[in-house]
């Protein structure tokens, strides 16, 4: 099983210890024994620990930021939400594919923000603005927050408010089963608790630092039993040798372990393996000996968001993996509502 994350080394941008949230975890990681410097900023961090580009990448990808959250105008979360909440950037993991890969560029580091206040206020306001419609909001578009809530209990803090709220719904996705602390918060049914599963061949081969499989669905059922809407985010789809069969062999795996409790209001979100020309260079530079297949002459051409062209499975491959994961679908969850497949 992986244990849950504990950073190597912790940074502290100026303004964080006048937050609670700020002291409280420098006094949590002095207690822990790591080592915490100052920074005047995340984008000033330099020399990380590390013989080459390679070593630099892995220690980055375990170091911790604590940080102020000045931007309060939220980026839009199209198709799963109206916006994404930003508590946290980075992850601890290393999917191959993701596409954090390109976004954090050379700096991967884990940057939790302390003012958590300003944040919500800032939701509050954007709910306000779009009353009496259900404002949702998605809180792991830069992050897996899960992997990192044991220590900060942002998101469990984040729970809570969305539960108080008149107008807010609060939506997350993970891949890490670390939801024990998470499974008493007073959510009041506004927050639908996302899992991303995957055929076997994708987590073996993709996602190093991840939770398997099993631990996911383990914990979903227990999320179900704390009385969380659930959902599942198949991502990314992924064409391999055999993968109808192990995508049915994943159904197979959810059906057998997934309470009846989880299967009155559940969702399902499909996503198709895609990539860009600068994520192919920071994906084979990061993970020289990856299988992940990254040829542009077997895939379409699509423009992406702020002019960025992605490469994604050609027309009649998105019929057939359309078809097939919805058959699935409604085989094995009849009940559940397919949210949308890109």
């Amino acid at each position: 099983m992986v244990k849950p994350f504990i950073p190597q080394l912790v940074y502290v941008e100026p303004g964080a210890l006048e937050y609670p949230l700020g002291q409280e975890l420098v006094h949590k990681f002095e207690q822990m024994g790591i080592e915490i410097r100052q920074t005047t900023s995340h984008n000033q961090i330099r020399n990380l620990p590390g013989d080459n580009d390679f070593q630099r990448y892995r220690i980055a990808k375990s170091t911790f930021v604590l940080g102020v959250r000045k931007t309060l105008k939220f980026d839009t979360s199209k198709p799963s939400a109206e916006y994404a909440i930003p508590l946290v950037t980075g992850c601890m993991g290393h999917c191959h594919y993701c596409y954090l890969q390109t976004t954090m560029g050379s700096k991967p580091y884990i940057r939790t923000y302390v003012n958590l206040e300003d944040i919500f206020d800032a939701a509050d306001k954007y709910m306000q603005e779009r009353a009496p419609e259900f404002t949702r909001f998605e809180a792991s578009c830069t992050s897996d927050i899960v992997g990192v809530d044991h220590l900060t209990h942002t998101l469990k803090k984040t729970i809570e408010h969305f539960g108080k709220s008149e107008f807010g719904k609060l939506r997350f996705v993970t891949k890490f089963a670390h939801v024990d602390h998470l499974l008493d918060a007073n959510h009041q049914g506004r927050t639908r608790f996302r899992f991303s599963v995957n055929a076997d061949f994708i987590i073996k081969n993709f996602e190093p630092g991840t939770s398997s499989l099993g631990e996911r669905i383990e914990a979903a059922a227990k999320v179900a039993n704390a009385g969380y809407p659930l959902g599942f985010i198949i991502a990314p789809i992924y064409l391999h040798e055999g993968w109808q069969e192990g995508y049915t062999e994943m159904f197979q795996n959810l059906a057998g372990l997934l309470p009846d409790s989880a299967r009155k209001d559940l969702t399902f979100e499909m996503i198709q393996h895609r990539f860009t020309k600068p994520a192919k260079r920071v994906i084979q530079q990061n993970y020289p000996m990856t299988k992940l297949e990254l040829e542009e002459s077997k895939r379409k051409w699509k423009w992406g968001r702020y002019g960025i062209g992605k490469y994604v499975y050609t027309d009649s491959e998105q019929v057939e993996i359309n078809h097939t994961l919805g058959s699935l679908i409604n085989t094995y969850f009849p009940e559940a509502t397919i949210e949308y497949f890109t």
